[in-house]
């Protein structure tokens, strides 16, 4: 079993599957030192999977929030290198499962067989990379493979015809966008979710989680009812915008408020 089904193994107390919550946050921002900080006190909160954004300087999914993250990582320094460096010093401090959001730029650059053993040594259990066409996947899915590292698949909103291909092929978990548009804070999501989630499910039992968008802990119960996780990014980076190197406590306030929504508790 893959270590990424582990998030989404969570029963309730009586025994009921329980959506699972997932955290983001941009590696390196404000530092290395912190992110290490700030993902422990995620996963101490109930976060059940985090993802660590790689700073890239020209991410097209991202919306102004997380821009502004990577240009901070990486005006302090960031790596890729240095983010497996991350990863494996959590690997030695939780079994939480990690993932990175990328983009295709740094892993080719890297070569796709060097990346994904350097990911397999540190302990990354699976990549995202919005910017790679499912049609181009299985360049990438050879060298994933061969090193045991889980390709996300992302579904979005316009993906209907193509959503029993992508899901037949998915691994780890579906990425199911909530919204058009870049990442970002939403007031409302007037997707029909629900039937999206219905048509994967027919295909596939890989679990779906919902992203893009969430932010308040009434969205996230919502889409816990129907969906296997929900994914929140935009909102942690903000705290951590707002709090700087002190942003700790006010990303473990937070994501407790969430896990408990998500979990329906």
């Amino acid at each position: 079993m893959s270590n990424i089904n582990k998030a989404f193994q969570q029963k309730d107390p009586s025994g009921k599957p329980r959506s699972a919550f997932i955290g983001f946050l941009t590696g390196g921002d404000p530092s290395m030192e912190k992110s290490e900080e700030f993902v422990l006190e995620m996963i101490r909160a109930g976060a059940d999977l985090v993802e660590i954004g790689v700073p890239f300087s020209d991410p097209i999914a991202e919306g102004p929030v997380i821009q502004e993250a990577n240009i901070r990582a990486l005006s302090a320094g960031a790596t890729v290198e240095k983010l497996f460096g991350l990863v494996k010093s959590l690997r030695s401090k939780t079994d939480v499962p990690l993932v990175f959001l990328t983009y295709l730029n740094p892993v080719f650059h890297y070569g796709y067989d060097p990346f994904f053993k350097r990911a397999r040594d540190a302990g990354l259990d699976g990549i995202i990379i919005p910017d790679l066409p499912f049609e181009e996947q299985p360049e990438v899915r050879e060298s994933a493979s061969k090193y045991g590292v889980d390709i996300i698949s992302l579904i979005a909103p316009t993906s209907e015809a193509r959503i029993k291909e992508i899901a037949k092929a998915a691994t780890g978990y579906i990425y199911l966008v909530s919204s058009m548009g870049v990442t970002g804070v939403r007031s409302e999501i007037k997707t029909d979710l629900g039937s999206i989630i219905a048509a994967l499910r027919e295909t596939t039992k890989i679990p779906v989680a919902v992203g893009f968008g969430i932010h308040t802990p009434a969205q996230a119960a919502e889409i816990g009812k129907i969906a296997d996780g929900v994914i929140v990014g935009s909102a942690i980076v903000k705290i951590i915008a707002e709090h700087g190197a002190d942003a700790g406590n006010h990303v473990y306030e937070y994501v407790r408020r969430m896990k408990i929504a998500v979990a329906g508790e």
